[in-house]
């Protein structure tokens, strides 16, 4: 396989390329950074120092173009936009692990990303990539809309409870906490160390552009229409989502019901992990994986349920979903 990374200096975007390095059908990858080019990669992460020494290039040729498989766009939300419909346009199978064409509406893509629609075609076009719930239509996609990090995190603990209509989907809270690594490689104010340790800091409060994401994924993925609360954090770790969420179960229905759902949606499913209830989960178990962990409890003096759901955001959140998804794509072992 012939492959293509754009944005390949940015943390998803060197971490999709390690794990390409380590892949059994050995593609041959080509590495583009808008800002680095030129540079070894590894001048810029001497971690693959021995492991592999590519340069690389500006952008895509048209030489390049024509023997592409696969092109991985790692690129800011905005960024692809504009890159992506000519390689689209070319034949090309791309995975997008940005956010512009995770919503089908231009109107509401503008609404919470404040930028520019990407062309409607490849916006009706696009794929929800949430691997273990598209499988089928990921199979003949040309474009995957990589999901974000904390939709994974949350789609895949709420999903096995909706399709099952176990919980009160008007009734959903999600307060999600993610290491600094989820806001990328550019250098921001949050992410100064002194800013950032010994912090936890709320933001994006009622704006988050991953709001209307899971909640049109509710609704295409798990058929039900979703109106929910979120909440983002960033706590003072490199990487890492816990995400904890709050519903009210359905009349009649058990944590054995919930128990019993999560088991069997996943059972096949080698990527998520199901603990039993009363599970302490921590972001240590999945560190550096694409495992998603997931476990509940149930108050029954309120009546709430509580899902916890722990991921690693760069791998499960971005790199190894995407690789997942390439998998799918083109026929190979999912793992």
């Amino acid at each position: 396989m012939e492959i293509g990374i754009i944005g390949a200096t940015g943390y998803s975007g060197v971490e999709l390329y390690r794990l390409l390095c380590g892949h059994p059908e050995k593609p041959a990858v080509t590495l583009f950074s808008s800002s680095k080019e030129g540079q070894y990669i590894t001048d810029e992460y001497p971690q693959l120092t021995e492991i592999t020494n590519k340069g690389m290039l500006h952008k895509l040729s048209a030489d390049h173009i024509k023997k592409m498989d696969i092109v991985f766009s790692c690129a800011p939300s905005g960024v692809s936009t504009e890159i992506l419909p000519p390689l689209l346009d070319a034949g090309i199978r791309v995975i997008d692990l940005a956010g512009d064409y995770r919503l089908k509406d231009s109107v509401l893509y503008e609404k919470w990303y404040k930028k520019p629609a990407p062309p409607e075609r490849w916006l009706h076009e696009a794929v929800y990539g949430l691997s273990e719930w598209n499988k089928e239509k990921i199979q003949s996609a040309q474009l995957i809309a990589n999901p974000g990090c904390y939709p994974t995190a949350v789609s895949l603990a709420l999903l096995p409870l909706l399709k099952h209509n176990l919980i009160d989907p008007l009734t959903i809270i999600a307060d999600a906490k993610s290491g600094l690594s989820g806001a990328g490689a550019s250098l921001a104010k949050s992410a100064h160390y002194a800013q950032a340790n010994e912090n936890t800091v709320i933001y994006k409060m009622n704006q988050h552009q991953h709001i209307p994401e899971m909640e049109k994924n509710f609704a295409s993925i798990g058929k039900t229409d979703v109106t929910m609360t979120f909440s983002t954090h960033l706590v003072p770790m490199t990487r890492g989502i816990m995400a904890t969420i709050y519903s009210e179960l359905e009349p009649g229905k058990s944590p054995q019901n919930v128990l019993r759902a999560l088991q069997e949606c996943y059972e096949k499913e080698h990527f998520v992990r199901v603990h039993p209830e009363n599970t302490m989960l921590g972001t240590k178990q999945v560190y550096g994986s694409n495992y998603c962990d997931i476990s509940f409890s149930f108050d029954e003096r309120t009546g709430r349920l509580t899902l916890y759901s722990v991921i690693d955001n760069l791998l499960k959140g971005a790199a190894g979903q995407a690789l997942h998804n390439m998998n799918i794509m083109m026929d190979l072992d999912e793992t």
